[in-house]
């Protein structure tokens, strides 16, 4: 890792002042969007609202899941910095800046540590900006990338000028499996980014699931017939994502009872997140 007296510009596929000529794709939902919607945030479409809302009709607690899974990703993140002191964090599925960030909760509890998010929705890069605003000792950067190409996140400038991979690294991937396929090969896809990592690291990862309500596979129904591919995986399928590494108690669990802050929250249904949330180290 090289530092730079002027860093790379957080844009891989756009130049600043010209994001009018990237391609939103307003008339096709996208996940990202549609997350965005259920957490109520304003950077959605017709498209994805008309998709979040008749994924509403079949799972009513949608809002409830991607609230829960948000909660999951602050609290996770906060554990790895403040408690197991890891200082590099590698966010693959980003998704659209909702704050705090991860590199918000991280920089709170480690000043100097440095964050590489990834996403390939055209309107997470129109608000990388977002992403961005480091603490001055610390650093970030954003990619332009797809999950289904590890080797292009891995072998990207602003990773390399960014984390250490000879150093532990964090790596994110929080709600974004569930949109891979099997013939896609996620489990593949997971060892890959992971082989690239030393001991020490850690896995980060949620995922949704129908073992807690099977109406959840409505949700995934409603998104596969507005062209967005989503699986639905049972516990052992999702544990199947962290073979090899030591996983940090309490295991996979329901991602709202993953170390609660506030253990009131434990009131909250299983059925009504319907998601799994778990952290594991590589040895």
């Amino acid at each position: 890792m090289q530092d730079r007296e002027e860093p790379r510009p957080w844009w891989n596929s756009a130049v600043e002042g010209d994001l009018a000529s990237v391609d939103l794709k307003t008339d096709q939902p996208h996940s990202a969007r549609i997350y965005d919607y259920f957490l109520g945030g304003k950077d959605n479409f017709p498209a994805d609202r008309a998709a979040a809302e008749q994924a509403l009709i079949g799972f009513p607690t949608a809002r409830t899941g991607a609230r829960e899974n948000r909660a999951f990703l602050r609290r996770v993140t906060r554990f790895l910095a403040a408690q197991r002191g890891i200082r590099q964090f590698l966010d693959i599925g980003t998704g659209i800046p909702t704050s705090p960030n991860l590199h918000e909760i991280a920089q709170a509890a480690v000043p100097d540590a440095r964050v590489v998010y990834a996403d390939n929705d055209p309107i997470v890069l129109a608000h990388a900006r977002a992403l961005l605003a480091s603490t001055p000792q610390g650093r970030t950067a954003y990619i332009d990338a797809d999950l289904r190409d590890p080797a292009a996140i891995l072998a990207s400038t602003e990773l390399r000028d960014t984390l250490d991979l000879a150093r532990p690294v964090a790596l994110s991937l929080i709600a974004v499996f569930h949109f891979i396929p099997d013939e896609a090969d996620p489990y593949g896809i997971a060892a890959r980014l992971l082989d690239a990592l030393p001991s020490g690291s850690y896995l980060a990862l949620s995922h949704a699931t129908a073992d807690f309500d099977p109406g959840a596979e409505e949700l995934a129904a409603t998104y596969r017939a507005r062209g967005v591919s989503m699986t639905m995986r049972g516990r052992a399928a999702v544990e199947r994502f962290f073979a090899g590494l030591e996983l940090v108690e309490p295991g996979v669990v329901a991602a709202q009872r993953w170390r609660p802050d506030d253990p009131t929250l434990a009131g909250v249904a299983d059925a009504e997140v319907s998601g799994y949330g778990g952290l594991a180290r590589k040895p």
